[in-house]
């Protein structure tokens, strides 16, 4: 990914803060058919040092036949975005000379993908994914709440997939590029239209 030095995201936290705001992620491989995306919800794991993403895919995909344990891929991770109009910067008014953008954050993510099949492995990474997201109900469902009989003849028609990442980059475009003045501008314009990015604009003044 192409990363003006204006943009670049070094802080670790703030990388991992955006992963985890938004863990659904769309893997890209190589398959023997060509390029290939896939769209999947993530969960981390941290080990002594090793940082892994764990997610899975139903059995009847064939990307776990047609990708190689061992290879390498990309997860790309999609943060906050929005269009940014010329009519936003006030230094627009005086010279005219501006044009449309987009703002985002955006992480990408490489590392080398695994596909188990261990029904134990996929027991437990289906549990954490579903804790992560569940805690955040009013009632948490929890694997227990389904007969294991129905849980245990799902299992088999999901393949995990364990990626250990080589490396993390992000990308925070949010007009740093532009006067502080247009800076506001665009703070302004974006508290009624999408406040997230709008803050994130502020935090880089």
């Amino acid at each position: 990914m192409h990363i003006p030095s204006k943009f670049k995201q070094n802080d670790d936290s703030q990388l991992m803060a955006i992963m985890r705001e938004y863990p659904f992620a769309t893997l890209i491989t190589n398959t023997e058919s060509g390029v290939e995306a896939t769209h999947l919800p993530v969960v981390f794991k941290e080990s002594e040092g090793k940082f892994t993403i764990l997610a899975h895919i139903a059995r009847a995909n064939k990307l776990w036949e047609s990708v190689k344990d061992g290879s390498e891929i990309l997860l790309i991770f999609n943060g906050p975005n929005c269009y940014i109009s010329p009519n936003y910067y006030p230094t627009k008014k005086e010279s005219g000379k501006a044009v449309p953008t987009w703002n985002y954050v955006v992480v990408h993510v490489k590392g080398n993908i695994s596909f188990i099949n261990d029904t134990q492995w996929i027991y437990n990474m289906i549990d954490s994914l579903t804790e992560e997201h569940e805690s955040k109900q009013d009632v948490p469902w929890s694997m227990s709440d389904a007969p294991t009989t129905y849980i245990n003849k799902m299992l088999p028609a999901i393949v995990g997939i364990e990626i250990s990442v080589s490396s993390i980059e992000g990308q925070w475009k949010l007009s740093q590029n532009q006067p502080e003045i247009n800076k506001l501008g665009v703070i302004q314009e974006l508290l009624e239209k999408d406040i997230r990015v709008s803050q994130l604009v502020k935090e880089q003044i």
